[in-house]
């Protein structure tokens, strides 16, 4: 993706995946990392953990963690991210 890695543009992309992949159905954060820089994803999952975090504490984004919703300060290990039902 060309441009910056801005906070709004990642939580665009988390937005978009969240949305296109439909209610009760989630995605994995590295899904974002991978759409937004393809070939160097790998730096990216701290940012994109950040601002779903942001958005969880927005309202507009539920992390989950073994298919329970959690609180984005508990997120630690595997999550999965889904829109809000």
């Amino acid at each position: 993706m060309a441009g910056p890695l801005t906070p709004e543009l990642i939580q665009a992309e988390i937005m978009r995946q969240v949305a296109a992949r439909g209610a009760g159905r989630s995605i994995c954060p590295s899904e974002v990392a991978r759409a937004l820089a393809p070939e160097a994803w790998r730096p990216l999952m701290s940012p994109v953990r950040k601002e779903a975090a942001a958005l969880a504490a927005d309202g507009r984004l539920d992390i989950l963690r073994k298919g329970k919703p959690i609180a984005p300060e508990a997120m630690r290990g595997v999550i999965r991210l889904a829109a809000k039902p």
